[in-house]
């Protein structure tokens, strides 16, 4: 059984739509890039793909910086165990 055409979810507008494009994101796919959409607040502060992904590594390199700083030595987990 076919839905009626103007059966939508009542949260899709039809002016949503109105601007897209089939298949306009296939290029990057096909480069292997992960294409995300970005919340409006986001993207003003990040304009740009470079942006994003400056930031992003920027994140993952502090990330890496403080795990290890804040891990424990093996040593140290296994008396914290033998203590418990």
């Amino acid at each position: 059984m076919k839905k009626d055409k103007e059966a939508m979810r009542k949260s899709y507008k039809r002016s949503d739509f109105a601007t897209m494009e089939r298949g306009m994101f296939y290029p990057e796919v096909a480069k292997g890039t992960s294409v995300v959409l970005l919340e409006p607040a986001v993207a003003k502060a990040f304009p740009t793909s470079k942006a994003v992904n400056e930031a992003l590594s920027e994140l993952l390199a502090l990330t890496e910086k403080t795990a290890r700083i804040t891990r424990r030595s093996t040593k140290a987990r296994a008396k914290a165990e033998q203590a418990d």
